[in-house]
């Protein structure tokens, strides 16, 4: 009963922080939704301080019984990457399969160790004494780009189809990635793997690779029901248990469900749609997913804001954070910046790229999830207020101003094609 009453609140509050922001604050949903819940949770917080009215330890406790780390890894991602994955079409992501396959490997562990390296020095130097496999474990939880941060944004800033194949592509399959190379970390950490390049390999391959076989399979089952039945209905009922049981079992397996879902959602969204579904199921499903995807939107967002009720913060926690995010977009600039770099001599790309993919390379609630998976202590609380400040620095302030460089991005180079033109 007690978690029937919590998420009938959480489904209220992000019902009525959503009308408000689209009566009047007029921000993307997502963003909207948590903006209002961050002011809110910071105005208990000091209300609570001043003794004015002191409901934050209830609305503390409320938090603390939620755990964000199951509710997004085993419950609300496994949703909201298939419901990404379902509007890609495949052609356009194969077209940028090189760039978003470097991206979202060699990007993310050249990103892990580049942040990690510099987040060690910043942080002791502050001595806030975290080690340094902590610190590239915080390194691979920052490193990749949000899916869920990422799709909520785009929906709202007309870019070149491209580059948004790039962004989304990179933001679907580099959240897998990284979420691998997290759990690799986390149990050299703990001491429940060996810091070997064969048993590392080993758990990569496993996890990734065994994720992309898992998920074709699941897939490819799931494509062959619908094939058989005309009935949207059973359809959407399908899909739902695919991305359940199937998430449910990868997780047994041991094998990555995120990749998984990400393989199962293409194949569903592309030759499922194509060749399995009629006009009348393509049209309830879409409708469907994007449903869903919209609900666990709202209420994640919903959570961020409201996570800031549990954290532990002193000054140095916010110098470090102040200090790390430039060091985060500079990681991101090289990241994305390199393997483009090269990659041009050989195809061309959109002009501002490497800008409008360093900007919009939004961090979100799958690096505060893995924050909170740390096991307890005070590199894990250090490390959950620099990434909580990091993510809300990400959505708040990229987020917002994505759709401005894109239009400065745009004006720059409708000058250049002027400019040969008139030459």
């Amino acid at each position: 009963m007690e978690k029937l009453n919590t998420i009938a609140l959480l489904l209220t509050l992000s019902a009525v922080f959503s009308y408000l922001n689209y009566r009047f604050i007029k921000l993307p949903t997502a963003i909207g939704i948590m903006l209002i819940s961050l002011v809110l949770s910071l105005l208990l917080i000091f209300s609570g301080k001043l003794g004015l009215f002191d409901i934050s330890q209830q609305a503390s406790n409320l938090i603390k019984g939620i755990d964000f780390h199951t509710t997004l890894i085993n419950g609300m991602l496994s949703f909201l990457l298939f419901a990404g994955a379902l509007h890609i079409n495949l052609n356009d992501l194969s077209k940028q399969k090189w760039v978003i396959f470097v991206l979202a490997t060699v990007g993310i562990v050249s990103s892990t160790f580049i942040i990690g390296g510099v987040s060690w020095v910043i942080l002791n130097a502050l001595d806030l004494n975290v080690s340094f496999i902590y610190c590239l474990l915080f390194g691979s939880l920052i490193s990749p780009t949000d899916p869920i941060a990422v799709l909520g944004v785009l929906k709202t800033v007309g870019i070149p189809k491209s580059l948004e194949v790039k962004i989304t592509g990179e933001s679907l399959f580099n959240d897998g990635v990284a979420v691998v190379v997290f759990l690799v970390l986390l149990g050299i950490a703990t001491g429940e793997s060996e810091a070997t390049v064969s048993s590392v390999s080993i758990l990569f391959l496993q996890e990734a690779v065994g994720g992309i076989v898992y998920g074709l399979a699941i897939g490819a089952a799931c494509f062959y029901m619908l094939r058989t039945v005309n009935n949207y209905q059973v359809e959407i009922l399908l899909t739902l248990a695919l991305v359940m049981g199937g998430y449910a079992l990868a997780t047994a397996l041991h094998v990555s469900g995120p990749i998984a879902m990400v393989v199962a959602g293409l194949m569903i969204g592309n030759h499922g749609r194509v060749l399995a579904m009629s006009e009348s199921t393509r049209e309830h499903l879409d409708t469907f997913w994007e449903l869903v995807d919209e609900i666990l939107n709202a209420v994640l967002f919903l959570l961020i804001g409201m996570e800031v009720l549990i954290l532990v913060y002193h000054t140095e926690y916010f110098l470090a954070a102040l200090a790390i995010i430039p060091v985060v977009l500079v990681s991101r600039f090289i990241a994305v910046g390199t393997p483009i770099y090269f990659m041009k001599k050989v195809r061309d790309f959109s002009p501002g790229v490497t800008r409008l993919m360093t900007w919009g390379g939004l961090r979100g609630g799958i690096s505060v999830a893995l924050a909170l998976s740390l096991p307890q202590g005070n590199e894990r609380e250090v490390i959950l207020a620099v990434t909580y400040a990091l993510v809300i620095f990400s959505i708040l302030v990229q987020g917002l101003t994505l759709g401005s460089l894109v239009k400065q991005v745009q004006v720059e180079a409708l000058r250049v094609l002027v400019k040969k033109h008139v030459q």
